[in-house]
C-alpha cells in the first residue's frame, strides 16, 4: 500500500525546483482573483497574510491590486526566489521565513487571509484557528487548490499516466487515495471552517483547460511532491518516461482538464 507523505516534508521539498516553480505551475484562473477582489474585498491597502506563497503566483496578483502582504514561507529557497521576483513591491511585501505554526503576527490585524495550494501541508484545524485569530472582525478567509486532473472530466493524458503515479507515495492533497482529493471534499473542508468559527462559507469549482508542451508537462510534473520526493535516479527516470509519453502518444503537447476549488469564509 502506498504511503502518504508527511506534512513536514512540504516545508522543504519544493525548494529544489524553486527556479522553475513559477513557470512550471500554471496561474490560477481569473475567477479566483475576481472572488478575492469582489467577495473578499482585496484592494488598495488591504492587509493580507498568505500561508505558503511559494514563488508568489497569487501574491503578485494581490500586490497588483494594491494589497499589503505578510507572507509566511518556511522554505528558504522559495523565499529567496519570492524576494527576488517581487522586489519591486518591497514596500508592500513582508516575508516571514518560518512555518505558519511559529510565525508571530498580531491578532485581529488582517482584513484577509489566504492559502493557495498549501493548507493540506498543515493541520487544518490548528491552521484555521490561527488564521481566524489573525483576522479582524468581519475579515475574510480564502483557500483554494488546483487539481491537475479533473476527476469528473478525465483527460487522455491523465488516463494514460495515472498508473505511473499510482506507484508513488501520495501527497496529502490527494486525500484518501480511494476517495476525493483533499480540496474537493467540500463537506469536510466546510466543517473545518465552521468549527474554527467562520461564517458565510462558500464553495466554488472552476473548471478549465490548459494545453502544455512537453517541457511544460515535465516541469509541472517535477514540482509534484511525490515526484520531487523521489531519489535523483528514480526522479529522472520518471520524468523521462513522462516526456516519452508526451512525444510518442500525444505528438509533443497535451490538453489537460483542471479544476480549481475555492473556499471563502468570514470572521464574525
Amino acid at each position: 500500500m502506498n504511503t502518504t507523505l508527511e506534512r513536514e516534508i512540504g516545508r522543504q521539498i519544493f525548494g529544489q525546483y524553486a527556479t522553475i516553480y513559477t513557470e512550471a505551475r500554471p496561474d490560477y484562473p481569473p475567477r479566483v482573483y475576481e472572488i478575492l477582489n469582489q467577495r473578499c474585498r482585496a484592494g488598495t491597502a488591504t492587509a493580507v497574510f498568505e500561508i505558503g506563497p511559494g514563488t508568489g503566483l497569487a501574491t503578485q496578483h494581490l500586490l497588483d491590486l494594491g494589497c499589503n502582504l505578510s507572507t509566511i514561507e518556511p522554505d528558504a529557497q522559495l523565499a529567496r526566489v519570492l524576494r527576488q521576483r517581487l522586489q519591486r513591491y518591497s514596500p508592500q511585501l513582508h516575508i516571514h521565513e518560518v512555518p505558519f505554526e511559529e510565525v508571530k503576527l498580531p491578532a485581529n490585524a488582517f482584513d484577509l487571509g489566504i492559502a493557495a495550494m498549501s493548507l493540506h501541508w498543515l493541520d487544518p484545524a490548528t491552521a484555521l484557528s490561527k488564521a481566524w485569530n489573525l483576522l479582524r472582525p468581519g475579515g475574510h478567509w480564502a483557500m483554494w487548490w488546483t487539481v491537475y486532473g479533473d476527476p469528473l472530466l478525465v483527460d487522455d493524458f491523465l488516463r494514460r499516466t495515472n498508473p505511473l503515479f499510482q506507484t508513488l507515495a501520495h501527497s496529502p492533497s490527494q486525500g484518501d487515495p480511494l476517495g476525493q482529493p483533499f480540496s474537493l471534499a467540500q463537506e469536510a473542508r466546510s466543517r473545518e471552517l465552521e468549527n474554527s468559527g467562520f461564517i458565510d462559507i462558500r464553495y466554488e469549482e472552476i473548471r478549465w483547460q490548459s494545453t502544455l508542451t512537453r517541457e511544460q508537462v515535465v516541469n509541472l510534473t517535477a514540482t509534484f511532491s511525490p515526484v520531487a520526493h523521489l531519489a535523483e535516479p528514480e526522479r529522472e527516470k520518471f520524468l523521462a518516461e513522462i516526456a516519452r509519453i508526451v512525444d510518442q502518444d500525444f505528438g509533443g503537447s497535451v490538453t489537460r482538464n483542471f479544476v480549481t476549488a475555492i473556499y471563502t469564509a468570514r470572521k464574525p
